[in-house]
C-alpha cells in the first residue's frame, strides 16, 4: 500500500497547517485535557487525509470478456437507461458510490482504445442524486476493446468532491486495471455497458476497483 501521487501536494500542506495550528492552540487558555483532545483531533484529521491518498497494489490478469469495476464503493444503481452523450441509444448503466474512506483511485474496466474523453464541469449534487451523473461536474471516457466492444465510464464529482483528475486521452491505449484517474473528496463512478452484458454484481454490494467482476461482455 502505497501513497498516490496526486496526495502528495495536499499531504505535505496539511502537515504544515496542522502542525502550526497544535502548537498555536496550546497557546488558547483552556483546561489541559481539552488541549489533549485537540492535539488527538489534529493528529486524526491527517491520518484520514494521508488514508484517502492510499493507493493499493492489486494484481489482475486482463480478461476480454470481462469488465471490472473502475473503483471502490457501493453499488447504487443498475439499469437499463439511454446515454445521450457518446451512444445514443439504450445501455447497462452501473453505479459504484465512493465514500470518503474509500480508496479514489479509478481504474480502465476493459483493455482497449480510448475512442473519447471530455471533461464537463457542472453542480456538486451529492454523489447518489440520479441526476448527478448529467449535471454534475464529470468527465467521460471511453474505451474499445479488439473485438469492438465499447464501455463508458464517466467519473463524477460529489458534494465533496472538488477535482476529477483524469489521465486518459483520445487514442491512448489502455490495459485493464490500468490507472485512468482519480477523483478526490467522495464521488461516484458510473459505467455504461453494451446491451445483452451479463451483470455479476447486485444492487448494495460492495465492490473493489481492478478486482470485482462488473459483468461479462
Amino acid at each position: 500500500m502505497g501513497i498516490h501521487k496526486e496526495g502528495y501536494r495536499i499531504i505535505i500542506i496539511s502537515f504544515i497547517l496542522l502542525g502550526i495550528l497544535s502548537p498555536l492552540s496550546g497557546l488558547i487558555s483552556m483546561p489541559l485535557w481539552l488541549h489533549y483532545i485537540v492535539w488527538i483531533l489534529l493528529a486524526l484529521i491527517f491520518v484520514w487525509i494521508v488514508k484517502f491518498f492510499r493507493s493499493p497494489k492489486r494484481v489482475l490478469t486482463p480478461d476480454d470478456n470481462l469488465v471490472i469495476c473502475s473503483a471502490d464503493g457501493k453499488v447504487v444503481a443498475i439499469e437499463e437507461v439511454e446515454e445521450p452523450e457518446y451512444f445514443g441509444d439504450k445501455r447497462i448503466q452501473i453505479s459504484v458510490f465512493m465514500s470518503p474512506n474509500n480508496v479514489h483511485v479509478n481504474w480502465a474496466p476493459i483493455s482497449g482504445i480510448v475512442k473519447y474523453m471530455k471533461y464537463h464541469p457542472g453542480k456538486y449534487l451529492v454523489a447518489w442524486h440520479p441526476k448527478s451523473s448529467t449535471e454534475n461536474e464529470r468527465t467521460t471516457i471511453v474505451i474499445e476493446n479488439e473485438k469492438g466492444k465499447q464501455v463508458l465510464v464517466r467519473q463524477i464529482a460529489g458534494a465533496m468532491a472538488r477535482r476529477i483528475v483524469c489521465y486518459a486521452r483520445e487514442g491512448n491505449v489502455v490495459r485493464q486495471g490500468d490507472e485512468i484517474g482519480f477523483i478526490k473528496f467522495g464521488s461516484r463512478v458510473d459505467l455504461f455497458l453494451p446491451p445483452g452484458s451479463k451483470v455479476k454484481v447486485t444492487l448494495g454490494q460492495l465492490v473493489t476497483g481492478k478486482s470485482t467482476v462488473i459483468a461479462e461482455l
